[in-house]
């Protein structure tokens, strides 16, 4: 199974993970969310692999996540899951999946546990 990269390259610490993957032998297979965002089985998917909750895969301080705050934290799991699909910006990143493994890439080093 090949290991996933869910990459922002405008992200610095996404680039970072990158870097630290190809040092490390690793060619992941890049998905740029932001142009494929992945959809809300995808993320159900992914907060299981990484063991968190729907919001805590959300990056809180993106303005779609400030603007929509009260309606987000009101939501089912389920459409917390449907909103970060529709909304790709406040997905947390880097993510790097192995087989059932997955880590954020804060810091980069971190995802050094999964391959």
């Amino acid at each position: 199974m090949s290991i996933q990269l869910y990459h922002n390259p405008r992200c610095s610490k996404s680039r970072q993970t990158l870097q630290l993957l190809e040092e490390n032998n690793v060619q992941p297979e890049i998905v740029e969310y932001l142009k494929t965002p992945p959809d809300a089985a995808t993320l159900k998917t992914i907060t299981g692999k990484l063991g968190i909750s729907a919001h805590e895969l959300m990056r809180t301080g993106e303005d779609e996540y400030k603007t929509a705050k009260d309606a987000v934290v009101a939501m089912s799991e389920d459409e917390q899951l449907d909103w970060m699909a529709a909304n790709p910006k406040v997905i947390q990143r880097p993510i790097v999946i192995n087989g059932d493994q997955a880590r954020i890439g804060r810091p980069p080093e971190s995802v050094l546990e999964i391959i």
